[in-house]
């Protein structure tokens, strides 16, 4: 129960810092069937019971051919928690793993998006909540910054192409130790992914080393966190925010911090 109230504590903050759901909202999560997507459904669905703001939650997966096993068996158990839930398999996804075999991340977030977007105008939504951790935004920062030459992570909210969709992500302040653990106490079906699996990728590798970093600075991902809410251009290097005049008068912007003390402090 401790858990839950902390991974709720959580998502509560990011959800009301960045003005993620408003009124009327139909939020479409997308369920992956892995702990993090379980975390976040449960979470809106608890939130939704108690939220000021009134909304709805339906949840759809898109099955791209990469699932181990079958996750049609999560049907019955969504059932059972009152979640409307769409499954729908993406043939072009799945023409592409025979054809391209070798395609990239890149290749197959365009084929998901197009499919994401035909399904949440089918379920009437207009928010669309997808899993990503605490963990997914430290390590796009550094994917970024250290193979890209740039810096930035994931919006905590943004919108599609033509705007027709608010696009979310709730467990910005969640890390994947609390979405492990929740997952496991709720005895959650968990269906892995092949993606999952691969190693010999950048995103792995940056994954390992956070692993043995957080062994001597268990409070790494928290700091990152905090760093993204806390930007400081004048110590940077693009020319579009330097005051190479001296005319403007240095400013510091306060920190992301989470009521529970899971962040650090101004």
């Amino acid at each position: 129960m401790e858990l839950e109230k902390q991974i709720l504590r959580r998502v509560g903050e990011a959800v009301a810092r960045f003005k993620m759901i408003r009124e009327g909202d139909r939020v479409a999560v997308g369920f992956s069937g892995g702990k993090d997507s379980y975390t976040l459904l449960e979470a809106l669905v608890k939130l939704q019971r108690r939220a000021p703001v009134k909304f709805s939650v339906c949840a759809f997966t898109v099955d791209q051919g990469k699932f181990l096993t079958p996750i049609d068996p999560f049907r019955d158990w969504l059932k059972e928690r009152g979640v409307e839930w769409t499954l729908k398999v993406d043939n072009p996804s799945v023409r592409l793993i025979t054809e391209q075999p070798e395609h990239g991340c890149d290749t197959c977030s365009r084929f998901r998006r197009r499919a994401v977007y035909a399904i949440a105008r089918e379920l009437g939504a207009n928010v669309i909540a997808f899993g990503h951790t605490a963990d997914d935004f430290c390590e796009a920062l550094l994917r970024n910054a250290m193979f890209t030459g740039r810096l930035s992570a994931l919006p905590a909210v943004t919108y599609s192409k033509k705007r027709d969709f608010r696009l979310i992500r709730p467990l910005l302040y969640v890390t994947e130790d609390l979405t492990r653990a929740y997952a496991g106490e709720a005895g959650a079906p968990v269906i892995p992914c092949g993606c999952s699996m691969k190693t010999g990728t950048v995103r792995r590798s940056i994954r390992d080393m956070f692993g043995e970093l957080e062994k001597e600075f268990p409070a790494l991902k928290s700091t990152l966190l905090s760093a993204m809410g806390n930007l400081n251009p004048s110590r940077l290097l693009d020319l579009r925010y330097l005051d190479l005049e001296g005319e403007a008068e240095e400013e510091e912007s306060p920190l992301a911090v989470l009521n529970d003390g899971g962040f650090i402090e101004p």
